[in-house]
């Protein structure tokens, strides 16, 4: 099973473990990831998602392509059909894309190794990127004839400074984790010991916060960037309005002013 999952607390630990390929994904890995994370958005009681890698040479190199059919008819007739059908005759590009799960919850990408590829579009999807030092990041597809086809190239000018993104789009060249950390690609760097529990600490601080509210902020980010100001306040304000009478909002306000440290329910 090269998709682990485990729950500590209100934080779900998915491990992508085929370290003899580099982590690098096959169809059935790819839907079990998606199937895992749509457990993770629908239960109550967890709060944040951390994805990494197993061993210590890889967080993902994307598709695993030696495991790929070619498909079977014309790519044209895959995109015109369901996302599973076009699975089940070898399209697999848009299992990657993870926006059609709607995942709210926020998703810390903690990267050891080589992140590659669809990897890094992977790890880009996420909210939050740490990396070790001895992690690695490319988006290599230009020296094969190929483009990232899961909007690599769109999300790292989201992610760092257009220069830095589209070196990295248009040479296909590696960068290290040093260089990843000063253009922002990822928030911190640490030993390869240090990974995990930093991590999982990230996500023990965001799950104490009120899950709803967080939730929404992810949403809002995701789906309002693009607006203008007008419109992005008004979708900021709405959505205040909608936590307003929550009881972890009237939960926040009490423990903040009896000092005390307040006990979110998600409701």
């Amino acid at each position: 099973m090269a998709i682990q999952f485990q729950i500590n607390g209100y934080v779900a630990l998915i491990t992508l473990d085929a370290p003899e390929s580099h982590n690098a994904l096959t169809i059935g890995d790819l839907m079990q990831l998606r199937n895992v994370l749509r457990t993770c958005q629908d239960d109550e009681q967890i709060r944040v998602i951390v994805l990494t890698g197993a061993g210590e040479k890889a967080f993902c190199s994307g598709a695993n392509l030696k495991a790929t059919l070619p498909p079977a008819n014309g790519f044209i007739a895959g995109a015109l059909k369901g996302l599973a059908a076009e699975a089940e005759e070898g399209g697999y590009t848009r299992l990657v894309d993870l926006g059609d799960l709607e995942i709210w919850k926020p998703m810390i990408a903690a990267i050891n190794g080589y992140c590659l590829g669809g990897g890094l579009e992977l790890a880009m999807q996420c909210d939050l990127r740490i990396a070790c030092s001895g992690a690695s990041f490319a988006l290599p597809e230009a020296r094969v004839a190929s483009i990232p086809a899961v909007g690599g190239a769109q999300y790292l000018l989201r992610a760092i400074p257009a220069a830095h993104a589209m070196k990295m789009a248009l040479t296909g060249e590696r960068i290290d984790a040093e260089k990843a950390l000063s253009i922002g690609l990822i928030s911190d760097l640490v030993a390869r010991e240090q990974l995990l529990p930093l991590a999982l600490e990230l996500a023990e601080r965001i799950a104490a916060n009120g899950p709803l509210a967080v939730q929404t902020i992810k949403k809002l980010a995701v789906q309002t960037l693009h607006l203008a100001p007008r419109d992005f306040v008004a979708q900021a304000n709405l959505h205040w309005g909608l936590l307003r009478d929550s009881k972890d909002r009237i939960e926040g306000r009490k423990a903040f002013a009896e000092k005390r440290t307040p006990q979110y329910s998600g409701a």
